[in-house]
């Protein structure tokens, strides 16, 4: 690639962040550590990469230091791995130092063979950052050929407090609050689980429009033109019977055969390669079974959205598929897609995260409805014969109650709360108390003692490490260790 056109590119993108309004995600990011940055296009991968350029500016590294390459770029469709280490060269020449630049290289899994390149630059102790847009870059071989170079961050659409701070509600909405502002929150979730949380469409009035737009050219064009599909019927058409079919597991064998009844012409092993190519572009993810034989947890998984407004471009009336998918999510986002499950063995429970002993039920009302109640908390019940103590949570539209089932403690908690809890879990002693019974803060996960936030003045933190997930901060009276949820 000429060597003065690649300089030029990379001097008209640096606009692009610089340019860019920034609005910090809830992600903790260490100084001096590689990330590779990885989720669903346009759910902010690229802005964590401007938060952490707009840090390195405020502690003081000039702009010619920092190199960015977005590789989306339709003038660098021809670029090669060969050509990687011109960006390199440019930089140091751009810096005009001796230091080494810092390195931001977007959507990168378009060059083929960049991981060679990446994992030569971080042997030499550049600092250097990646996104992808495709899980394939994480298969097991790249993933042994970055091993312990990088830091491997999921980015997803916004949780639902960045997307109240999006749009500037600032409040604490755990705390006691106003029948006005219970009704504003309530409304700012419905339209969060109604039209998605990508970031964008904060800004955008005609958002399901919008929504479309990007559905239909970039997640489906992306599916199709990347993996040469000429049947794009077939495509829309999985799609469509995976959005029926959320709340429900789904094996490759039963879509074949739902396709099949509609008319479509389609063959079991294409349908799993083209269900593989959704999940590699993060457009579905899916949870096993917990209770099933391996062969079953494989073949036959619940599947989900990454946004609730890609499902509710695939139906009419889903406000029911939405929550769940919703809870699905927030699932993920806060344990790792490895650590959700459903149960499903002679009793259904929606969700299972068995380091937590957590069983979540969800449906939009069970209060006014004996039936439905009667339902959901029976699972729990039975849920408590193949394990017991479990945490029971039911999750609803709007209602909020405990009940007491059998002697079985059950939480109903209205979603907009849940998706709010649990930000901080808080651990607490007092200073002058002897520190064989202070509570140790590198394993707070089990200790937990209350759940609220620090609202005093002149509060410092005194130390803090973010690859542990914990943070000290103290007053005169008291030290406080604070986990964020994963």
């Amino acid at each position: 690639m000429n060597r003065d056109y690649l300089k030029q590119i990379m001097i008209d993108q640096k606009e692009t962040y610089l340019n860019n309004p920034m609005i910090n995600r809830d992600y903790p990011l260490e100084d001096n550590v590689n990330y590779c940055f990885v989720g669903i296009r346009r759910t902010g991968k690229s802005y964590m990469m401007y938060q952490q350029i707009k840090q390195l500016e405020e502690n003081g590294i000039p702009l010619s230091q920092i190199v960015y390459v977005n590789f989306e770029d339709e003038r660098l469709l021809e670029m090669t791995a060969a050509d990687l280490n011109l960006i390199l060269e440019i930089g140091l020449e751009i810096s005009k130092t001796d230091v080494k630049p810092y390195l931001f290289l977007d959507e990168i899994q378009n060059i083929t063979g960049w991981e060679k390149f990446v994992r030569r630059i971080a042997d030499m102790k550049y600092r250097i950052n990646i996104t992808g847009s495709n899980s394939k870059m994480l298969s097991n071989e790249i993933a042994s050929t970055l091993g312990g170079r990088f830091v491997i961050m999921n980015i997803y659409p916004y949780s639902f407090s960045e997307y109240l701070i999006a749009n500037h509600m600032k409040k604490n909405y755990l705390d006691v609050i106003s029948t006005k502002d219970k009704a504003d929150v309530q409304n700012q979730y419905n339209q969060y689980v109604t039209y998605g949380a990508f970031p964008e469409l904060t800004e955008i009035n005609n958002k399901r429009v919008f929504l479309n737009s990007i559905y239909q050219t970039v997640y489906l064009g992306d599916i199709i033109t990347r993996n040469k599909i000429t049947n794009d019927f077939a495509v829309r058409l999985i799609l469509k019977k995976i959005a029926e079919s959320i709340t429900k597991p789904l094996s490759f064998s039963r879509l074949t055969n739902i396709l099949k009844s509609t008319g479509t012409s389609i063959g079991k092993q294409t349908v799993i390669n083209y269900v593989g190519y959704m999940t590699d572009s993060y457009l579905l993810f899916t949870l096993q079974n917990y209770a099933a034989k391996l062969v079953e947890k494989e073949t036959s998984p619940k599947y989900y959205f990454m946004d609730t407004g890609l499902l509710g471009l695939m139906l009419l009336d889903c406000k029911s598929a939405q929550l769940e998918n919703l809870v699905a999510i927030e699932l993920i986002r806060r344990y790792g897609v490895e650590n959700v499950y459903f149960f499903e063995n002679n009793v259904e429970i929606d969700f299972y995260v068995p380091s937590e002993n957590l069983a979540i039920q969800v449906s939009m009302q069970v209060l006014d409805n004996i039936d439905t109640r009667e339902r959901e908390t029976r699972a729990f019940v039975k849920l408590n014969n193949f394990i017991p103590d479990s945490k029971c949570i039911l999750i609803t539209n709007s209602e909020e109650a405990v009940l007491d089932c059998e002697g079985i403690r059950v939480e109903v908690i209205p979603i907009w709360k849940w998706l709010l809890m649990n930000e901080f879990v808080m651990n607490f002693y007092k200073v002058n108390e002897p520190s064989e019974n202070r509570k140790n803060p590198l394993f707070p996960m089990n200790m937990v003692d209350c759940t609220f936030q620090i609202t005093e003045p002149g509060n410092r933190i005194c130390a803090h490490n973010h690859q542990m997930g914990w943070i000290h901060i103290h007053t005169d009276h008291w030290i406080y260790c604070i986990t964020k949820f994963p």
